[in-house]
């Protein structure tokens, strides 16, 4: 890289970092044509600028931003639905009800109230790599975790919904539960099942792109960075590939560093490696 790209990216860094100051400081997002006045930048190169250094448009991280703005404001003691959504930045009752609940993976009241009334079933089995727990709501898998101990499993799933009832899987429960297991011994096979997929837009992105990759081959963080179309976001594709619950079935085993090493997996090195072995021989 020579020293005018050096110049251009950090320049181009400084101004995409005001822009995320004020779309957070501000009550409602600031219009790309505001934004890009700021940054001094014409609305196009100030939207391509922004989505290679974030790895979401303005739009989307003004949208991620409210979402957490919203996760915080109901988790205050006492919070009232209402009030946290006009705190986060919905100026009306229709808008925040559209968007609240893809934002959230469940109604505002349950999440305000940690999961109440969500019901989520799940069931601890032993595999090849360990303790294994799978975790399902109305919407599809919501968890596939791997580990040493089940124990701490069920006590990471309580954790996440601590007002949830969970519920233990019944017969049919436990077919699913077997095609889990299935999918842990031989990845090639797949799994066609509903997914309940809770994430950042940036998040469910990498997840997407994660989830076309065919089972035998990696890629790169970088390699899944271009295919979103933020090849900068390298560090962001990494912390979502980190932030993933779902073990296998959103395949970020895969992604490995630009060298070819295996390193970085929520459920262990050495399951990442045992997986990819799997794989590469067809099992």
């Amino acid at each position: 890289m020579d020293a005018d790209t050096t110049v251009t990216s950090a320049r181009d860094a400084a101004r995409v970092a005001a822009a995320c100051r004020r779309i957070e400081q501000a009550e409602t997002p600031p219009s790309l044509a505001a934004l890009a006045r700021e940054a001094g930048l014409s609305p196009h190169h100030f939207h391509r600028v922004f989505k290679a250094v974030t790895g979401l448009t303005p739009k989307a991280y003004a949208q991620a931003q409210r979402g957490k703005a919203l996760r915080e404001a109901l988790a205050r003691p006492g919070a009232k639905v209402v009030d946290a959504a006009f705190d986060a930045g919905f100026n009306a009752a229709s808008r925040f009800y559209d968007s609240a609940e893809t934002l959230l993976g469940m109604t505002p009241a349950q999440y305000r109230d940690g999961g109440a009334r969500a019901r989520i079933a799940f069931a601890i089995a032993a595999c090849s790599l360990g303790a294994l727990l799978v975790a399902r709501s109305q919407r599809g898998l919501c968890a596939i975790a791997l580990g040493d101990d089940p124990d701490v499993l069920l006590r990471e799933l309580q954790d996440r919904f601590p007002r949830a009832e969970l519920v233990g899987g019944d017969a049919a429960f436990e077919q699913l539960v077997a095609q889990v297991v299935g999918l842990i011994e031989a990845p090639r096979l797949g799994l066609d099942l509903p997914l309940d997929i809770r994430g950042t837009a940036f998040q469910q992105r990498v997840w997407d792109a994660l989830r076309k990759v065919p089972a035998g081959q990696t890629v790169s963080y970088a390699e899944i960075a271009a295919r979103i179309g933020s090849p900068r976001a390298v560090r962001a594709v990494a912390q979502a590939c980190a932030a993933n619950v779902l073990a296998v079935a959103i395949p970020c085993h895969r992604v490995v560093r630009s060298d070819g090493g295996v390193s970085g997996y929520r459920w262990g090195v050495a399951r990442k490696q045992a997986l990819l072995e799997r794989e590469r021989g067809g099992g």
